[in-house]
């Protein structure tokens, strides 16, 4: 049976006056009546063009008609033959543009809600699995063997290869995941504290709850992937060491995490911080926490600059952290913003104004060196640029100043090149970023690379693509 309503199954959220004030997790997630309701949208389309939008080739049709089904858990095999993180692709990928965006039902209405039926099964799972654990230690002794037996019950047989991952973060994580399924000794290298990269320390706890992350990679570990955190390769060790170190193979997922910044008069002062760490600090370091050591400045006005989710993500901190007032200074107008559809929509509900067709061109302060306010100039569009979008032009003599003490510089992010670096005759790309042929590999025999450290700031989802294309290409080149 197909549904034929036009909309989506609505989410439950937070309130936004309430949300806007705590890091609790704004979407509530389907209900099981909800997800099965909106799994009997799917049209079930011959051709099943909505697997096209799929980095890392979730069968989508078959894991939305077991949904329909209510048969959730061959929902989550399904999912999870392919996707190694779920329950984060759900609440995080830009399923508007990929699987939702060939979704036939879209023409019609609202394409099927992939991505919240994705959350639904792989929440489900972890719900079930949880509960299934806790009932096999409730029902035996802590010093019985059975205890030992059910820890390791998800440990592969080791083949004796070793493997090394560069970053914890989605391609680490989702090459790790591969390999290790695989029965590969797999030692992920973090250069923070805590596994995850920028699913730890860029993404809200609002959006992405950091439990699960920590859930993500503890499977890894149960599966018997081992992580070094504290090390930063290419400067404690390099990649040539770990290769000397007995590792047949090096993955290197490190992103893309070195602030921009504009350049322009007064990005010196007092308030004005990059969104890497302003959201690091919020994140990862807690510290909107009176008792952690990494404060965030309280400042009542702010504002932020860019338009992609970071920018979103930043904004909607700001507002959460108590800023009186959030702004997001953007210079083309809101046809062209790149963030999610949803986060705009939860910034507008949160509060956030929205300084469209707005660019900086300096940032103003006092006789102390802290910023008073954010000098902008109005702009128009003009003619598509390189990137397709109308060009923004500057109108003359439109100059203003914005009453702020703390601008936030979201406008993207650039490639590390430690690795590039301290890697002997490792070869770069057009980009800058590690240069690989298609399969992920570099130049250098045993090397592979994928994610943002290749092609520059992505989605977590073509991250992961990366890393489950090396994690083939490593098994491949130690197979033979």
């Amino acid at each position: 049976m197909i549904n034929l309503k036009k909309e989506k199954n609505p989410m439950p959220e937070q309130d936004p006056i309430v949300r806007a004030g705590n890091f609790e997790e704004v979407a509530g997630g389907y209900t099981a009546e909800m997800a099965i309701n909106e799994a009997m949208r799917c049209l079930k389309c011959r051709k099943k063009p909505c697997t096209k939008g799929c980095p890392v080739m979730v069968r989508i049709p078959e894991f939305v008609a077991k949904v329909a089904e209510g048969d959730f858990e061959e929902a989550y095999q399904i999912i999870s033959g392919t996707n190694a993180l779920p329950r984060i692709c759900g609440r995080v990928c830009p399923q508007e543009n990929q699987c939702e965006g060939f979704c036939v039902q879209g023409a019609h209405g609202e394409p099927v809600a992939i991505g919240r039926l994705e959350r639904f099964v792989s929440d489900w799972h972890a719900a079930q699995e949880e509960e299934a654990a806790q009932a096999a230690l409730d029902s035996i002794e802590k010093d019985d063997e059975s205890l030992e037996s059910l820890l390791d019950s998800d440990m592969v047989i080791s083949n004796g290869r070793k493997v090394a991952v560069v970053g914890a973060g989605p391609a680490g994580l989702t090459c790790a995941g591969d390999l290790s399924a695989k029965g590969y000794e797999v030692t992920v290298f973090e250069s923070l504290h805590k596994p995850g990269g920028v699913l730890a320390y860029g993404i809200p706890e609002f959006r992405l709850p950091k439990d699960i992350v920590a859930a993500e990679v503890s499977k890894l570990e149960k599966r018997g992937v081992k992580f070094v955190n504290n090390a930063v390769i290419g400067k404690s060790e390099t990649v040539d060491e770990l290769l000397e170190d007995g590792f047949e193979a090096v993955f290197v997922g490190t992103g893309a995490g070195l602030p921009s910044f504009m350049n322009i008069p007064g990005e010196n002062l007092l308030g004005v911080c990059s969104a890497n760490e302003y959201l690091t600090r919020i994140n990862l370091m807690k510290g909107y926490l009176p008792e952690y050591d990494t404060p965030v400045q309280q400042a009542k006005r702010i504002a932020v600059v860019g338009g992609g989710n970071v920018a979103m993500d930043a904004a909607r901190c700001a507002k959460r952290m108590g800023a009186e007032k959030v702004y997001i200074v953007y210079r083309r107008s809101m046809d062209e913003i790149p963030a999610r559809a949803e986060e705009i929509h939860h910034a507008i509900e949160e509060g956030i104004d929205f300084q469209l067709l707005k660019n900086p061109v300096a940032v103003v302060g006092d006789e102390n060196g802290y910023v008073t306010g954010l000098e902008c100039v109005e702009m128009e569009l003009g003619e598509p640029d390189a990137s397709g979008r109308r060009r923004p032009v500057a109108k003359e003599g439109s100059n203003f100043v914005l009453d702020v003490d703390c601008v936030i510089m979201a406008i993207g992010t650039k490639l590390n090149k430690l690795i590039l670096e301290t890697t002997e005759n490792l070869e770069a790309n057009d980009r800058g970023g590690i240069g690989t042929d298609t399969g992920a590999a570099t130049n250098r025999k045993g090397i592979f690379a994928g994610g943002d450290a290749v092609t520059g700031a992505a989605t977590v989802i073509l991250a992961m693509g990366a890393g489950k294309t090396a994690a083939a290409s490593i098994d491949e080149y130690l197979g033979e």
